[in-house]
């Protein structure tokens, strides 16, 4: 595992929350040199997965496991291959992987290659027993929750009832974005604080990233702003807080997830029950621990941000190979696992130039504390 000297200890962030000199070093785990990765989990024995949405690269597999280092399809390569024909079958492009810390891998399939609307009764959550590396559950989300405009991105879950639940971010780039929420034994769902401003992009939000504003730039050179609505979201390690940001805002929000899950409960009220937590920095994914501490990336600054149970903001690493922190994971190891992407570098962010320089990397850092329990 090749170490990287942390500049974070030279350096201090727009946020005014100085790197402190004991901020760890970040380490490799993987590269990569086809598709870019997205999402990443860990499992409680430390295995490692990955995922490869469909937004444009050769995509030979949207999830594998990383063996020796190296991705391997996953389950197989043949649920990577959908059949458009019968879109709850297969694999068609899965945005997040999540392990659930009960012998399951889920993998988050948007249907919707190339942030196009989503193929009808395409979007789903699968279950993988870790054992056997069988699917043993394949919940479709209901038509009613999924927009034309709808763009599932990341997910949590609480088993502590039931069989239990599932909270998914709607990170629309042009709809309303999103909590919803999941039963897995009835696979009845809801949306929650749809459009509300907590889910929404941050209408002033302008940011730039290696010096550059972040806007989308086509080809021909018009531009249009960034706007994309609810994206990361962490669970408390009691279940009872859901933490969730729109990848176009420095904010972070947090609302009751009894509130979400109970039907009386009007949207109004829930609103009402929404905090916002303050800035934090413009972050991708977000992860907690069981210790109660939420991580997320910075970014603008190349930058892993870590907010305490007391409500202080650590930056806990920052350095020029964390470009593009996008989604965290903790490990059983007390490290916390993030892929760096360079999502910025896209060509529709650069004038029809993909300015991206492979490999891209899965990242970790040590944290010295376990994943948030699900149970």
């Amino acid at each position: 595992m090749r170490r990287l000297t942390s500049l974070a200890a030279a350096l201090s962030i727009a946020l005014g929350a100085a790197v402190p000199a004991s901020a760890a070093e970040l380490e490799r785990v993987a590269e990569f040199t086809g598709a870019m990765p997205t999402g990443v989990t860990v499992t409680e024995t430390g295995r490692i997965f990955v995922n490869f949405p469909r937004w444009g690269d050769d995509v030979p597999y949207t999830v594998a496991e990383l063996k020796a280092g190296r991705p391997v399809a996953y389950p197989d390569a043949a649920f990577n291959r959908a059949d458009a024909r019968d879109p709850k079958r297969g694999l068609i492009s899965v945005q997040s992987v999540v392990a659930d810390g009960q012998g399951r891998v889920w993998l988050l399939d948007t249907a919707a290659p190339k942030f196009a609307a989503p193929l009808p009764g395409g979007p789903k959550l699968v279950a993988v027993d870790l054992k056997t590396n069988k699917v043993v559950k394949t919940v479709v989300f209901p038509a009613d929750v999924i927009l034309p405009t709808t763009y599932v991105n990341d997910m949590r879950f609480d088993l502590r009832t039931g069989a239990g639940v599932a909270y998914v971010t709607d990170s629309s780039l042009s709809g309303p974005g999103a909590i919803i929420v999941l039963d897995l034994a009835s696979g009845k769902a809801v949306r929650r604080l749809s459009g509300h401003r907590s889910t929404s992009a941050d209408a002033g939000f302008a940011p730039v990233v290696e010096g550059k504003p972040l806007q989308q730039r086509g080809a021909d050179g018009k531009t249009a702003p960034f706007k994309v609505a609810s994206d990361g979201i962490a669970l408390s390690p009691d279940g009872q807080t859901l933490y969730y940001s729109a990848l176009s805002s420095r904010r972070l929000f947090a609302v009751p997830t009894r509130l979400l899950r109970d039907p009386a409960i009007t949207e109004a009220e829930l609103a009402a029950a929404v905090r916002d937590l303050g800035e934090k920095g413009a972050s991708d994914g977000l992860e907690a621990d069981a210790r109660g501490n939420v991580y997320g990336g910075d970014y603008e600054h190349n930058a892993l941000r870590r907010l305490t149970p007391g409500g202080t903001w650590q930056t806990i690493a920052q350095g020029p190979e964390l470009l593009w922190p996008d989604t965290l994971s903790v490990g059983p190891d007390g490290y916390l696992y993030v892929v760096a992407n360079q999502l910025h570098r896209q060509a529709n962010f650069n004038g029809g130039r993909d300015l991206r320089v492979k490999p891209y990397r899965l990242l970790r850092v040590k944290i010295d504390a376990a994943p948030a329990p699900t149970r």
